[in-house]
C-alpha cells in the first residue's frame, strides 16, 4: 500500500471524523488490528469498505488525490508534502472556480461536532446542469467561520478569497 495514499486518506478521515478510530469503528465496523493491517498492506478491505473510504472524497477530490499521487512519483521531493499539497490545491482550485465565475459556494446547513470540536461544511461546485456530473470540492472548517462571516457581514465569496486557504490549511 502506498504510504502517501494512506496519508491522504487518513488526513481526510481526521478532518471529517476527528480520529481514525471514529471512522474505522463507526463507519467501517473494523477492529483496530484489521485497520492497521490494511494500512500496512497486510490485508485488503472489502469492495464495500473501500467504497466507504472513497466516499470521503467527491469525484473531483478523488481525481485530485490521484494527481497528487502521480506528482509524488514524478517528483519524489513532493512525497513529504503530499497532504499539504492536496489541501493547498483544493483551496487554489476552489478560488479559481469562484473568481472565474464558473463556481458557486455555499455553507451546508449541517454543523457537526467531533473529537476536534464543532465544524461546518463549505462546498464549492461547478454545476453542469447534468445530474451526477457536477464538480465539487468540500471543506470541513471550524464552526466559528460561519459566525465570522455573519458578524462581519463579509460576503462568502470574499471570505473564500481572503481566508479559505489560511483557515483550511492551518
Amino acid at each position: 500500500m502506498n504510504d502517501i495514499y494512506i496519508n491522504l486518506i487518513i488526513s481526510t478521515i481526521i478532518e471529517n471524523f476527528g480520529t481514525e478510530e471514529a471512522f474505522y469503528q463507526d463507519r467501517l465496523g473494523l477492529s483496530s488490528t484489521r485497520w492497521e493491517d490494511w494500512k500496512k498492506g497486510f490485508s485488503n478491505l472489502s469492495a464495500e469498505e473501500m467504497q466507504k473510504i472513497k466516499n470521503l472524497f467527491s469525484d473531483y477530490e478523488w481525481m485530485l488525490l490521484q494527481k497528487v499521487l502521480r506528482q509524488t512519483i514524478i517528483y519524489p521531493e513532493k512525497r513529504t508534502i503530499a497532504v499539504t499539497e492536496f489541501r493547498r490545491m483544493k483551496t487554489k482550485i476552489a478560488r479559481q472556480w469562484l473568481n472565474s465565475g464558473i463556481g458557486t459556494v455555499e455553507i451546508l446547513d449541517t454543523q457537526e461536532e467531533n473529537d476536534t470540536g464543532k465544524s461546518l461544511d463549505l462546498r464549492v461546485t461547478i454545476d453542469y446542469q447534468e445530474w451526477g456530473y457536477d464538480d465539487i470540492i468540500n471543506f470541513r472548517l471550524p464552526a466559528y467561520v460561519q459566525q465570522q462571516i455573519n458578524n462581519e457581514q463579509v460576503a462568502l465569496l470574499d471570505w473564500v478569497n481572503d481566508k479559505l486557504e489560511e483557515t483550511y490549511n492551518s
